[in-house]
């Protein structure tokens, strides 16, 4: 049986990666951070480290966020692409980065209590303000 590959950028094509195996559902992260890295919401997806694989790296540069976390983008054409909680945490993957439909559904929308005010917070999935977010994080559905 052939394993999943899903394959993604950035808009110039400098950055490049390769996952091989399946991705995580969806999470929408609304808090203020991901809200000024992106001019929105960020739609992520992640996955296992051992399946994520950097293809093409001559544009990806890093910005520490915090003291626990990274965020990787395209420094020449500014795409958000990677959100890096540690070595012990999958790879946070920008879902619109993602080549073409890779069917995943939208599962839970996290730090609602930061969301903007200027658009509506869907109603399907699971919703999490920030400090019941920090307390599990990813854990809440990859032990599920």
């Amino acid at each position: 049986m052939a394993s999943e590959i899903h394959e993604g950028g950035c808009l110039c094509g400098q950055v490049r990666y390769r996952v091989t195996g399946p991705l995580a559902d969806v999470i929408a992260c609304h808090c203020r951070m991901c809200r000024r890295t992106s001019g929105h919401h960020v739609a992520a997806t992640a996955a296992p480290r051992e399946c994520f694989e950097l293809t093409e790296s001559a544009g990806l540069a890093w910005y520490c966020s915090s003291e626990t976390s990274r965020r990787g983008f395209c420094k020449f054409c500014g795409s958000s692409l990677f959100f890096d909680h540690g070595p012990e945490e999958p790879m946070g993957i920008a879902a619109g980065s993602l080549d073409g439909d890779p069917a995943l559904n939208l599962v839970a929308q996290i730090y609602v209590d930061e969301a903007g005010r200027y658009y509506t917070i869907r109603e399907d999935g699971e919703t999490f303000d920030g400090a019941t977010w920090r307390q599990g994080g990813w854990r809440q559905f990859r032990d599920a």
